[in-house]
């Protein structure tokens, strides 16, 4: 697992462009025995294992395989060859302990029933999951329940959160052009200046989450772009100024709130310094949602590999999101979080950083999961 792991660290790839990721997939899985079907959402690769007792019962194990676009700053041996991209969210260490569960219970296969291992493409912001759905999977492969595990930085190697219900946010993307005529900045008074609005707009937006959201409920509003003029030309006042970021969110009540303060603030910041502004809100996940059965489910199966003080059961919210959530809105299941520690010098590495890296350590422990988890499900009747 260690060497898949790091193989694929250093060769990462894109959301739909995993081909060499799925080819190892694939590769792997027909290596075992175990049935491969590839193709949904162009670079998905599903396995399909049967236990030696036969059942109808039939389980989902989900990894995501895409990296992202960050520069890697790791300096390690096995580091990203492709500059600009790297896996810094895990991705590699998720495959790596799904295909070491595949790979023990097609040479173990006590169960009864039908495990599908579902590598999924396109987790970070490209929908892979919900394109797997809108595909078929679950019509083509039939699932009672599926299940996702995702590496959580901070919390320590060996432990394990879930929670039942809403676990993790819904996302949105916001993106707001402020316009105005733009001019010389020697003589700003000949101009209308969208930076003004902007600058009014950044600072009022938190408001949203202070005096129109309730205390007890959750929501965050982050400006992750702000771009206008050049810096070659400091002396213009540019005629348009972008930004862009996101909105988190658990229920719809929240969200809507959120949504039409934001336009409403906008267009009042325009307003105020004679400009123009023109919001735009793209949708992309909805929360993720455990189901209570398959959470406890989940749960016992990691307290019973790994003890009882290992499991979490009322894990914090995260206001993360997932795309694992369009699957649970097909199917009941879970998704675990599983700790991976600290970097070997002590330090935090959160995902999405240039220094973060998979803790190798963690491989046993998931695959024992996964293995653990799947025996429980397809446990033949007595």
């Amino acid at each position: 697992m260690i060497a898949i792991r790091r193989d694929l660290h250093r060769h990462p790839e894109l959301a739909f462009k995993e081909f060499r990721t799925a080819a190892l997939v694939a590769e792997k899985l027909r290596g075992w025995g175990i049935a491969v079907s590839e193709g949904l959402a162009g670079t998905g690769v599903v396995g399909t294992l049967r236990g030696r007792r036969p059942d109808t019962a039939a389980i989902g194990l989900r990894a995501d395989m895409d990296a992202l676009p960050i520069r890697e700053a790791t300096g390690l041996p096995y580091a990203s060859v492709h500059d600009g991209l790297m896996h810094a969210c895990g991705h590699d260490g998720h495959t790596a302990m799904l295909l070491g569960a595949a790979r023990h219970l097609a040479l173990n296969p006590d169960f009864a029933g039908t495990i599908h291992f579902i590598f999924q493409p396109a987790e970070e912001g490209g929908g892979g999951g919900k394109v797997m759905v809108e595909e078929g999977l679950f019509r083509r492969f039939p699932c009672d329940a599926v299940y996702g595990l995702h590496n959580e930085p901070g919390l320590e190697i060996g432990r394990f959160g879930i929670r039942s219900g809403p676990m993790l946010a819904a996302m949105d993307s916001w993106r707001v052009v402020f316009s105005g005529t733009g001019g010389h900045g020697g003589r700003p008074h000949r101009a209308t200046d969208p930076t003004m609005a902007q600058a009014q707009f950044v600072l009022t937006l938190q408001s949203v989450i202070g005096r129109n959201i309730p205390g007890h409920e959750t929501a965050v509003i982050s400006v992750g772009h702000i771009g206008a003029g050049t810096a070659d030309a400091p002396n213009n006042i540019p005629a348009q100024v972008l930004l862009a970021g996101t909105i988190r969110t658990y229920r719809p009540e929240v969200r809507e709130t959120v949504l039409r303060r934001l336009s409403e603030l906008a267009a009042s910041a325009a307003s105020g310094h004679n400009c123009m502004a023109e919001v735009t809100i793209d949708s992309h996940y909805p929360p993720l949602v455990n189901s209570r059965d398959e959470t406890i489910r989940a749960a016992d199966a990691a307290a019973a590999a790994f003890g009882e003080d290992a499991v979490d059961r009322d894990f914090p919210q995260i206001t993360a999101a997932e795309d694992f959530a369009f699957m649970l809105r097909e199917r009941p299941g879970a998704f675990m979080l599983i700790g991976n520690g600290f970097a070997a010098d002590g330090a935090l590495h959160h995902v999405h950083t240039p220094h973060y890296d998979f803790n190798d350590a963690l491989l046993t422990i998931g695959s024992a999961y996964w293995v653990t988890l799947a025996r429980r499900e397809l446990r033949p009747a007595a």
